[in-house]
C-alpha cells in the first residue's frame, strides 16, 4: 500500500468519525436515550432479540439434563459461520460457505446432546417446511415442498448425569418443536435451552445473551450456550474474564480488579478435559444489511469475544462455533466506507459476545438435586 492510499483511507475514516453524530441523529430509531452516552449501551431487553427480525424459543428436559434453543428469523436472513474449535458437531454449516448458492437462513438452532442434538435441526426444518417457508426456485408449486435452511450446532452434555437412555428416540426433535412454538422476544438465561446441561470449566454453564446499540443506531446482539473446558473466571476468585466489558453490573459488578494470572493459570477450568466434550456455541446478529462475506468477517471478529471471556478457548477438545446473521432491517449510510463500518460491527459483536458468555454463567442455577456448582456458590 502506497502513501497516497494510506492517506486516502485515513481521510475516509476521519470523515466517518466526523459524521457519526449526524448519522445517529438521522437513523437512530427507538433508542434515542443512548445518543448522549455514545454507542455501546444495551438495547431495551439486553438480549439478541433487540435485533429487529429475530425471536428465540427454548425447551429443556430436566431428567435428560439437556435442551434446545431456536433462533427464528422473521424473514430469510443472510448468514455466515466461523468454526475455531477442534471438535465441532454441526449440520448445514457448509451451505454458508461464500462460494455456495444459498445466501440466507430461516433459523439457527443451538442444542445440547452432541450428535444426537443435531436432530433438532431436522425437526425445525420440517416445522418450517410445513408452513411453506424455505428456499426454492421460483414461485411455490403445490406438491413440491420448500427447503428451509436451518444450520444447527450442538454441545456435548452427554456425561452430566442426566438420563440418556433414549434408545432410538432421542428427545431433541420434540424439544425443538416445543422451542419453535414458543418463540418470543423474551427468554430465560442461565440453566435454560441449549445451556441447560452445560458446564463452564468446573462451574455450571448456561445460556447467555446481550445486546448493544451503536452510535449510528445499529443494533448488535449475541446468544451463546457456554459449555467450555476453559474457565470464565480468573484464578483466586470469581471475577469474570469478561469484567472489562460489563455494563451496569449485568453479571455481578465485581469490576476487573481481580483479573490476573500466570501464563499457565486458567482459573476454574475443567480438569482433564477430553476431546469432543466441550463446546461453546454462539450466534451474533445485527440489523444492518450485510453481504455473506461481510457476515463472515463479523463472525471471525466475534470469536475474539470468546477468547476474552474464556481461558483457554478454541482448544483441541472444544468445538467452538460462532454464527453471524444480518436481518437486513437497516441499510448502511450512503457513501460510508463499508469495510470500516463492518469493522465497527465486528468489534462490537466481540464485546457483546464476551458479555453474553459471562451473563450465561452468572445466571446459571443448579440442576434439581445438585448443589454447589454455580458461580454464585463459587
Amino acid at each position: 500500500m502506497n502513501r497516497r492510499t494510506i492517506l486516502g483511507s485515513l481521510g475516509l475514516i476521519g470523515g466517518l468519525a466526523a459524521t457519526t453524530p449526524a448519522l445517529a441523529r438521522s437513523s437512530l430509531s427507538g433508542a434515542t436515550r443512548f445518543q448522549d452516552a455514545g454507542g455501546g449501551r444495551p438495547g431495551p431487553l439486553n438480549l439478541i432479540t433487540d435485533v429487529d427480525g429475530l425471536k428465540v424459543g427454548q425447551a429443556q428436559n430436566a431428567e435428560v439434563r439437556s435442551g434446545v434453543t431456536v433462533i427464528l428469523a422473521d424473514t430469510p436472513s443472510t448468514a455466515a459461520v466461523d468454526v475455531r474449535g477442534g471438535g465441532p458437531a454441526s449440520r448445514e454449516t457448509d451451505v454458508l460457505r461464500p462460494e455456495n448458492l444459498v445466501q440466507q437462513v430461516d433459523a439457527i438452532v443451538l442444542s445440547g446432546g452432541s450428535v444426537y442434538g443435531l436432530g433438532s435441526g431436522d425437526a425445525i426444518t420440517a416445522w418450517l417446511g410445513a408452513q411453506g417457508r424455505g428456499f426454492g426456485f421460483g414461485p411455490k408449486i403445490d406438491g413440491i415442498p420448500r427447503s428451509p435452511i436451518v444450520p444447527t450446532v450442538s454441545l456435548y452434555d452427554l456425561a452430566n448425569g442426566g438420563d440418556k437412555n433414549w434408545g432410538i428416540d432421542p428427545p431433541y426433535r420434540n424439544m425443538a418443536i416445543q422451542a419453535a412454538e414458543s418463540v418470543s422476544t423474551r427468554f430465560a438465561l442461565g440453566t435454560a435451552g441449549a445451556g441447560y446441561g452445560a458446564k463452564a470449566g468446573s462451574l455450571k454453564g448456561g445460556l447467555g445473551s446481550a445486546s448493544a446499540v451503536m452510535s449510528s443506531g445499529a443494533t448488535v446482539g449475541a446468544i451463546v450456550a457456554v459449555n467450555s473446558a476453559g474457565s470464565v473466571v480468573a484464578p483466586g476468585g470469581k471475577t469474570f474474564w469478561a469484567a472489562p466489558y460489563e455494563i451496569d453490573g449485568e453479571f455481578g459488578g465485581l469490576g476487573s480488579g481481580g483479573l490476573s494470572a500466570a501464563g499457565d493459570e486458567w482459573g476454574a477450568a475443567r480438569p482433564n478435559p477430553r476431546a469432543g466434550e466441550n463446546t461453546t456455541i454462539a450466534l451474533v446478529a445485527t440489523d444492518v444489511t450485510l453481504t455473506r462475506v461481510e457476515c463472515q468477517r463479523v463472525a471471525i471478529m466475534a470469536q475474539d469475544g470468546m477468547a476474552r471471556a474464556i481461558r483457554p478457548s478454541h482448544a483441541p477438545f472444544d468445538g467452538d462455533i460462532v454464527f453471524c446473521v444480518s436481518t437486513e432491517k437497516r441499510t448502511l449510510p450512503e457513501g460510508a466506507p463499508r469495510a470500516f463500518l463492518v469493522a465497527q460491527i465486528g468489534a462490537m459483536a466481540a464485546d457483546v459476545l464476551a458479555r453474553a458468555i459471562a451473563r450465561g454463567v452468572h445466571e446459571a442455577t443448579n440442576w434439581p438435586g445438585v448443589t454447589g456448582e454455580t458461580w454464585s456458590d463459587f
